[in-house]
């Protein structure tokens, strides 16, 4: 299984952007589906985005229009900028690869293998 490295995170203000990277332990390692997820204490996992092999991404519907996700296959990088932040945004943002479904999608359980986190607090 392979670890996944999660940064970006941080404190901005409302209005405010940050941008989330995840890379694997192996650069050589590659995922059909990779994705952001956000979790704050007490509550369930939520799906922020997702992105498949062939480029197509998903989003929830509380930041379509606001987050980017986007992966750089030569660096093998996983990105999430994250534009108009707002208080609500305020969680530990997760990194997560290696789908056990044959859809890309933004059920948490889907994935095998997950970043440790990186938390991002947006004050108003």
């Amino acid at each position: 299984q392979v670890q996944l490295m999660e940064s970006g995170g941080g404190s901005v203000q409302h209005g405010g952007s940050l941008r989330l990277s995840c890379a694997p332990s192996r650069h050589s390692y590659s995922s059909d589906c990779m994705g952001w997820f956000r979790q704050v204490p007490g509550e369930e996992r939520e799906g922020v985005a997702t992105i498949d092999r062939h480029g197509i991404t998903m989003y929830a519907d509380s930041v379509k229009g606001r987050f980017t996700i986007s992966k750089d296959n030569a660096r093998n990088t996983l990105y999430l900028q994250m534009n108009s932040l707002q208080p609500e945004d305020t969680a530990m943002y997760y990194c997560a690869a290696d789908s056990s479904s044959p859809i890309c999608t933004l059920i948490s359980v889907d994935f095998n293998s997950w970043g440790q986190g990186t938390q991002v607090t947006v004050s108003s």
